[in-house]
């Protein structure tokens, strides 16, 4: 099957698979006598595969350990539990640094009474110096 064929199968685009081959993420498709690339069920899988790591926030270097493991029929689940858990820790951090973020955004919000003033609490609060 061609490249448009398993971009719509997998949920990736044609230019996504080609940077995944170009970066090695991914072995490239055979080619077809025409010079076309020619994608098989097993490559298939793996596009759905990296699809769905992406779609679950897997940067491309943590798809790459995923799929090793993933090609490794000798892997341990362990191996496998242990990097989502680490996964899970960083995405735990990101949402906690989120909430902050998004808390001092309404502090700053309604400290504003957003009227035609050239006084301005944000930009006050946001230039204050931090006491030393």
């Amino acid at each position: 099957m061609n490249i448009s064929q398993a971009a719509k199968i997998s949920g990736l685009s044609p230019k996504t698979i080609r940077y995944y081959e170009r970066i090695e993420l991914i072995d490239p498709a055979s080619r077809s006598e025409n010079g076309y690339r020619d994608y098989s069920n097993k490559d298939l899988d793996v596009l759905r595969f990296v699809q769905r790591a992406r779609s679950t926030g897997f940067s491309v270097e943590e798809c790459r350990q995923l799929l090793s493991l993933y090609q490794n029929t000798e892997r341990h689940s362990s191996e496998v539990k242990e990097l989502v858990q680490e996964k899970l820790q960083r995405v735990e951090a990101q949402i906690t640094e989120l909430q902050h973020m998004r808390d001092t955004l309404e502090e700053l919000v309604t400290r504003c009474p957003g009227n035609e003033a050239a006084q301005c609490a944000i930009i006050d609060r946001l230039a204050e110096q931090e006491e030393r």
